[in-house]
């Protein structure tokens, strides 16, 4: 696999530094059911990492120590840690607002029959990758069968309530372009996306988020194989917008990985820059503070501020 860190560390990003911490994401490891080709964690089956439990048993006490409101917990498929559920709960139990990252097809795999209802019971807001409304298309970024699967998982959580009005469990999806691209207007897919879903399946949802594939890791790779890295970034640069520099989700998220290690962004995460200065692990946030802190960037983060922006939380300029 090609490594694209040397392609991006000479950057002319402009400088940004980290307000108020609200979020912390956490990857529990890199063990998945599926393996996309736009990952870039390189997620997959054959992946053994998962947080220690030790390290999982700091979470709580650190969202209670820094006064955040919001557990986002990705992977890998997240659920697949065997201290998922208990982390759940025990967050839930501080009024925190957990998100899970779910692939939607985990709830088909052997020992999670029951976590559709456990989130639900949870009021666990669900994000769910759904990179189109199409079998062709989906399939072909995330394996064969995914869709099936996908729509059957998502007919199962509107069945709980999940993305139905007033029912307050938030079902959100994801879209990421098939290659490097863009991701079209937000607000116009959103459009096309519930009608299409609704019309063909029945399915509801809440939102779409759309998000930019990061050139970095399994997508960066295969960006330099095809020779197409350096047309990617370039078009990544060519529609960057200072607009969005105000609201990139590093701004207010610590980022965690299956060692407790602490990074800026989900992205730095796996281009493993590290923070350059203040805490390093997850202890420390039990007493020292993040706030007010320099951002390490380099030219990924193009990535965030091109188009209508690209974060967490889907495009950032509405």
């Amino acid at each position: 696999m090609h490594n694209t860190l040397p392609l991006l560390e000479i950057t002319d990003f402009p400088a940004i530094h980290r307000g108020r911490l609200e979020t912390l994401q956490v990857n529990l490891g890199y063990q998945c059911n599926q393996r996309c080709l736009h990952c870039h964690v390189n997620a997959g089956p054959t992946r053994t990492e998962m947080m220690s439990k030790e390290n999982v048993a700091l979470i709580v006490p650190v969202l209670k120590s820094q006064g955040i409101t919001t557990l986002d917990l990705t992977g890998g498929a997240p659920e697949l840690h065997p201290e998922f559920r208990a982390l759940v709960q025990a967050a839930r139990q501080e009024n925190v607002n957990i998100i899970d990252r779910c692939n939607l097809t985990i709830l088909f795999e052997p020992k999670q029959e029951t976590l559709a209802e456990f989130l639900a019971e949870n009021r666990v807001e669900i994000i769910a990758s759904l990179p189109c409304y199409s079998l062709e298309n989906v399939d072909k970024q995330r394996g064969e069968g995914v869709f099936t699967k996908s729509i059957a998982a998502l007919k199962k959580l509107n069945a709980l309530g999940y993305g139905k009005r007033h029912s307050g469990l938030t079902l959100n999806l994801v879209y990421n372009p098939i290659g490097p691209t863009l991701p079209p207007n937000q607000e116009t897919l959103e459009n096309t996306y519930k009608q299409r879903l609704f019309d063909t399946h029945g399915i509801e949802f809440n939102a779409l988020f759309t998000l930019a594939n990061m050139p970095i890791k399994r997508f960066g790779s295969t960006l330099v194989s095809k020779n197409e890295f350096a047309p990617y970034m370039q078009l990544l640069k060519e529609n960057h917008s200072d607009a969005n520099l105000g609201n990139v989700m590093c701004r207010h998220l610590i980022s965690v990985d299956w060692l407790g290690g602490l990074y800026d962004c989900d992205f730095n995460q796996q281009l493993e820059i590290e923070i350059p200065n203040g805490p390093r692990h997850l202890r420390e946030l039990l007493n020292k503070t993040i706030h007010d802190t320099p951002i390490r960037v380099a030219d990924h983060c193009f990535g965030c501020t091109a188009g209508q922006g690209s974060s967490c939380g889907g495009a950032l300029d509405e």
